[in-house]
């Protein structure tokens, strides 16, 4: 049996919130609040600090969400200095607050624990962020990595939800 757990992008947070409001699309942030509730909808906690620094609606919910948001750990660390040394391009160096090398890190630190367990746990990376060429973007980074990249509408398919 495969669990698909997601980590998740900034820019699919605020695309989702643009274009689902949460006052109006109550049934898509319900399955959204059960991924989070059951372990399998995470990101780093940078997310939290582009979304608080972009769109005050979705920070306040975003604020609410203690188990979506998890904080760095030595591994993540280390693996963000590896992802940069090797794609610098990937963040913006004026930009306040670049969640995503801490996006595919987190990815890759669980992917690695993982596999110490019975059943299998497939990471997925989040994003709205397409592949372009080879334009260092998080898409790209992941191929890169080996790790699995969608937007969140493939993820609404792959949970087979309907709305």
């Amino acid at each position: 049996m495969t669990t698909n757990v997601y980590i998740i992008d900034t820019s699919s947070l605020i695309e989702l919130n643009k274009h689902n409001a949460m006052d109006v699309y109550v049934s898509v942030w319900k399955n959204i609040s059960e991924l989070i509730q059951n372990d399998r909808l995470i990101a780093p906690r940078e997310v939290l600090k582009e979304i608080q620094d972009y769109d005050d609606t979705l920070a306040k919910w975003a604020k609410k969400q203690k188990k979506l948001f998890k904080a760095p750990t030595a591994r993540q660390i280390q693996v963000v200095q590896e992802i940069l040394k090797d794609y610098p391009a990937l963040i913006d160096v004026n930009a306040k607050h670049s969640a995503d090398p801490w996006v595919i890190a987190l990815a890759i630190e669980l992917s690695a624990q993982s596999q110490q367990t019975l059943f299998k746990i497939k990471r997925i990376v989040v994003t709205e962020e397409k592949l372009r060429g080879n334009k260092v973007k998080i898409p790209f980074v992941c191929g890169q990595k080996s790790v699995e990249c969608i937007d969140i509408v493939e993820m609404f398919r792959t949970e087979g939800w309907k709305f």
